[in-house]
């Protein structure tokens, strides 16, 4: 670190500035593209429909093609988002308002409400309803709900963080720092000492720092971002698995990267291990070869797992009140103070697990990045 020991410079804050705005802008189009799901979900062509707890949950954690806003009686009102398609060499560009929150099609696209590509743009039909057996590849590359919330993610922390490290260049290091510098450098220096410094040998920890800094600000804000119930909040980006694989991936490739020959070594020829148990059967370097790619997989995993079930538990204490109320409006009135009074106690307890799943992923990725540069005496 140049200038004093307890403060990140400002050459350090840009590279993280840096990182993150590459990393998010190259990242967001392609994110979130597995199971993009519409947000209609109470309403069946104006005849009243039985509250639906199930499919409630499921569309408020999934993707959408358009950001679900308010609903005022039969007033249903949403952001549309653009639509990009291309079809047997064709371009499509149009707003997802045109499918009417998924019940109508459009130029022979519809939204599928079930099988396996519920929630998906696909090619239907003249009925506007039946998915067309004989359609050929279709290419989605619609800007959906989760890739506007990174986005805005994304433009957000570049600000604040380029706002920072500006501030760092205008006061220098001496000088205790104050607003938004003396709120986000105990969070700076927390990814630095407590996480990179501890696993990762210290000569080569400004090489990972940036990309650290990015992915612990990337993950932790988009879980607060999660956590607010009207827009710009409220999209489920850390829920999303398509999301977390690709968090997860960056780290994959950035560990190997700048792996080291000792990381090699220690996959294909593991030092203190018998030869028997590398020839003729090459049991260690086919368990180490596997260990390589099990390391993704969990870090997309847990947080993926751990972010979509808190949501999925604070909406079903909300889903409570209208699944009762459905069978007795006595029952829905009873149980509606306990469960705001749950869902306010998820919310915090949502809060700390906003900040303790990003400095899980963050954690693990710095312990790959540790394994992948050992030290030859190791």
């Amino acid at each position: 670190m140049k200038g004093s020991k307890n403060r990140i410079s400002y050459f350090d804050a840009k590279r993280a500035g840096i990182v993150l705005m590459l990393v998010l802008f190259l990242a967001s189009p392609c994110l979130a593209k597995l199971e993009p799901g519409a947000e209609e979900s109470g309403k069946n062509d104006g005849k009243e429909k039985k509250f639906d707890a199930g499919k409630v949950i499921i569309d408020k954690i999934l993707d959408a093609y358009e950001w679900h806003v308010a609903d005022f009686g039969d007033i249903y009102i949403s952001i549309p988002l653009p639509v990009i398609l291309m079809y047997e060499g064709k371009w499509y560009f149009f707003l997802s308002h045109k499918f009417h929150h998924g019940k109508k099609a459009y130029k022979g696209f519809g939204i599928a409400s079930e099988g396996s590509k519920r929630g998906r743009i696909i090619r239907v039909l003249d009925d506007g309803k039946t998915p067309d057996p004989n359609a050929s590849f279709l290419l989605d590359i619609s800007i959906t709900k989760n890739v506007v919330s990174i986005i805005i993610a994304s433009v957000f922390l570049c600000i604040l963080l380029i706002t920072v490290a500006r501030r760092y260049t205008h006061c220098g290091f001496k000088k205790a720092p104050s607003g938004l510098p003396a709120f986000l450098e105990p969070l700076i220096l927390f990814v630095r000492d407590d996480i990179a410094r501890s696993v990762i040998p210290e000569k080569e920890v400004e090489r990972f720092l940036p990309y650290l800094l990015s992915l612990f600000s990337v993950i932790f804000f988009n879980n607060l971002l999660g956590l607010v119930p009207f827009f710009p909040g409220g999209a489920n980006v850390t829920g999303n698995i398509s999301v977390t694989l690709t968090l997860a991936m960056f780290t994959f490739f950035t560990l190997h990267l700048f792996a080291n020959k000792e990381y090699w070594k220690h996959i294909f020829n593991t030092p203190g291990v018998p030869f028997w148990l590398k020839l003729p059967l090459p049991l260690m370097p086919v368990i180490e070869l596997v260990g390589v790619f099990v390391k993704p997989i969990v870090l997309t995993l847990r947080l993926f797992a751990n972010i979509t079930a808190g949501h999925m538990i604070i909406l079903g204490f909300v889903s409570l009140i209208f699944v009762l109320g459905a069978t007795a409006t006595s029952m829905g009135l009873a149980v509606a103070p306990l469960s705001v009074v749950f869902v306010i106690f998820m919310n915090f307890l949502e809060l700390l697990v906003a900040f303790i799943q990003a400095y899980v992923f963050t954690f693990f990725s710095a312990i790959f990045f540790g394994m992948a540069v050992p030290e030859e005496h190791h």
